[in-house]
């Protein structure tokens, strides 16, 4: 039915045009769907190349289960009785986590960046991020280390030397910068790469031509980054000057 949840027969068309390279928005039309939809199903099911029908099925139903869960489980959620009811808040990190693995995020990681970011504290444990994700600590730890890599998360240590994981105003300045940071090491990769074919080869050009974009990007990221840094420490509402 338009507009309700899908059912395991449409999982299965979506398997099959997935299986056909059938783009998202025809896979859409033959269900009678918004594109939208079927985006947001397949991104939160593994991604195109990994999707199965019976795993989305069965994930959808350990989330439907999960909304019917007393807050009361997580001691922090317990306390926000003016918040938003469990099934919205669900609804809303589902759709987190899909447009955090459209921007290339794993699906593990960006469940634990989501979980962090709609956290009031926005820091967590790595046993208690295991039991909202209901998933081992193992499994937190390889993603934390991912998101670490990325600059993503930081580390915080506790009085009781427990590790917290951390996201703060600053997390998209020190992301922002890191990507730069991987764009400066390609432009100096591409530069070695004219010495060793010899200037003014095709495959020289082409280098250059890619280490000069890259630089150029490089420095604009880095430069709209410090001029925008002050936007992450102003308080919503608060009048702030445009950069």
């Amino acid at each position: 039915m338009p507009g309700g949840r899908l059912s395991q027969d449409e999982r299965r068309q979506i398997a099959l045009g997935l299986a056909e390279s059938l783009p998202y928005a025809e896979i859409a039309r033959r269900l009678g769907r918004p594109t939208s939809t079927v985006t947001r199903e397949v991104t939160r099911n593994d991604g195109p190349t990994a999707y199965r029908a019976d795993l989305a099925q069965r994930a959808t139903e350990r989330r439907a289960r999960r909304r019917g869960t007393p807050l009361s489980q997580d001691p922090e959620q317990a306390s926000r009785s003016d918040g938003p009811d469990g099934g919205v808040v669900a609804e809303y990190e589902e759709m987190f986590v899909a447009v955090l693995m459209a921007s290339g995020l794993p699906r593990m990681p960006a469940r634990v960046l989501t979980c962090l970011f709609v956290t009031d504290a926005g820091s967590l444990t790595a046993s208690r991020l295991a039991r909202r994700l209901e998933v081992s600590p193992a499994t937190v730890s390889k993603a934390i280390a991912f998101l670490e890599s990325q600059s993503l998360v930081r580390r915080e240590r506790d009085e009781r030397r427990r590790d917290h994981y951390v996201v703060d105003n600053d997390l998209f300045y020190q992301s922002t910068i890191a990507s730069a940071r991987a764009n400066d090491r390609l432009v100096e990769t591409a530069r070695r790469g004219i010495a060793v074919f010899g200037p003014h080869t095709p495959a020289a050009n082409r280098l250059e031509s890619a280490a000069r974009f890259l630089d150029f990007i490089s420095e604009s990221i880095t430069r709209a980054a410090e001029q925008a840094r002050e936007v992450l420490h102003t308080e919503p509402g608060a009048s702030s000057h445009r950069i």
